[in-house]
């Protein structure tokens, strides 16, 4: 006979599909959870904690952290009233991240705990931080709660000695609970609906050296006249027109992220805002706004990237005043009007000595004609013809890309745009 045909493949194995059965739990019933049950049972609600997705349970009595990350099939439901008595009582450390979770509870006695992270759950409102449910907010040094629905942040005034909050991606339209908080060094609250920056809030972190507000509604910066010691500011993607109220930054500020706004010239230049004498403010980004010019940059010497890219900058004669800027060591000005210019990226590594990369790519080489880095040195380091010629179809390859890409860009200028991030934290 003939060759003996294979045997089929075993089945696959089934999906694990039981999280997406979520509303047919009981959110309070504790009962649900047996210790046997079969998750895939369809009669059985599916509820599942954080002792279920671990292998052994008891060993977690004597670790100071706990680390679970939601996977497929494995996603938490509940915390668990009793998940204290179940963990050490030494713990310092929880993150239950990309779970499911809707209630923070079971955590208000953990006395030593320092940080507490719950990223990317459906939590609705901040529980258990106050004294009546045990101590656990007084000792708290971060708390990430990002990617919720929180509402209120109310109940934060309970941890007094936060040092980082992440409340990004949630539902909270004022800021509230930190007037209190005079450890904190880093707050993260962007994409919410917040539209002002609240000074009677803000006044009270004298420490604070990060203040995130990107993808809100703000329309003025203000209510940072006590925050002598911020670093970095971000509240790009609002809808400002100008740049204002950073006076008591005069000394501290070395970032500032205003991408995506609608700041034109006279509003970059107003009173108050970069028309100061910054002296360590090393990093702007002002990308996708309606500057026409380079003027209210040029008295920034302490200045090393500006990133401009995406505003109608048209010509040579509207960047004179970068020459200045000595210590300039990167220019974003792609999508502009000028990068169309003959010789754009030559031209402008000319007018900047001190520029080691425009836009995208590095000085050097064809990267000074318009080709795109390849790294330092002309034709003569390339060495071997092959090699030479291998490197001459990259760059002309990398050249086409970047054509492509402004030309999508001419298309779709007029359209609505998307309010994106440019630099991640």
């Amino acid at each position: 006979g003939g060759p003996i045909p294979p045997s089929p493949p075993p089945p696959p194995p089934p999906l694990p599909l039981d999280w997406t059965r979520l509303n047919e739990c009981d959110r309070d019933d504790d009962a649900a959870v047996g210790g046997g049950s079969d998750p895939f049972d369809s009669d059985v609600a599916t509820v599942r904690y954080p002792w279920d997705v671990v292998d052994d349970m008891t060993s977690m009595m004597h670790e100071n952290s706990l680390i679970l990350v939601g996977t497929a099939g494995q996603k938490i439901t509940h915390m668990g009233k009793d998940l204290h008595e179940r963990l050490s009582p030494n713990i310092s450390s929880l993150v239950l991240r990309s779970h499911l979770i809707r209630t923070m509870e079971g955590i208000g006695r953990m006395e030593r705990l320092e940080l507490l992270e719950l990223y990317d759950n459906q939590v609705d409102e901040l529980r258990e931080l106050d004294v009546s449910s045990g101590n656990m907010g007084l000792n708290l040094r971060v708390l990430d709660i990002s990617y919720n629905v929180i509402r209120d942040m109310g109940p934060l005034i309970s941890c007094p000695n936060l040092v980082e909050l992440y409340i990004a991606q949630n539902k909270i339209k004022s800021i509230s609970g930190v007037r209190n908080l005079t450890r904190l060094r880093k707050i993260d609250l962007g994409a919410n609906r917040i539209r002002v920056m609240d000074e009677a809030e803000l006044a009270g972190l004298v420490n604070l050296e990060e203040l995130w507000l990107g993808k809100n509604k703000i329309e003025r910066i203000s209510g940072l006249s006590a925050l002598t010691k911020l670093r970095r500011l971000d509240v790009q993607s609002n809808r400002l027109t100008r740049v204002e109220g950073l006076e008591a930054q005069v000394h501290s500020l070395e970032e500032l992220y205003l991408s995506h706004n609608g700041i034109d010239d006279e509003g970059a230049s107003y009173e108050g805002g970069l028309s100061l004498m910054f002296e360590n403010l090393n990093t702007i980004d002002m990308s996708r706004n309606r500057l026409t010019s380079t003027r209210p940059f040029g008295h920034l010497t302490s200045l090393v990237d500006l990133w401009i890219s995406g505003n109608d900058i048209k010509t040579f004669d509207d960047v004179e005043d970068l020459r200045g800027l000595t210590n300039l060591d990167s220019v974003y000005l792609e999508y502009n009007p000028l990068d169309k210019e003959f010789e754009y990226r030559k031209r402008l590594a000319e007018m900047i000595p001190s520029l080691t990369q425009i836009d995208a790519n590095k000085i050097g080489g064809l990267a000074a004609y318009g080709w795109g880095g390849i790294g330092g040195g002309g034709f003569g380091s390339m060495g071997d013809p092959m090699e030479r010629m291998r490197q001459m179809q990259d760059m002309a390859i990398r050249r086409a890309e970047m054509e492509s890409q402004k030309n999508r860009y001419s298309e779709e200028k007029d359209a609505p745009e998307e309010a994106s991030s440019k630099k991640e934290r």
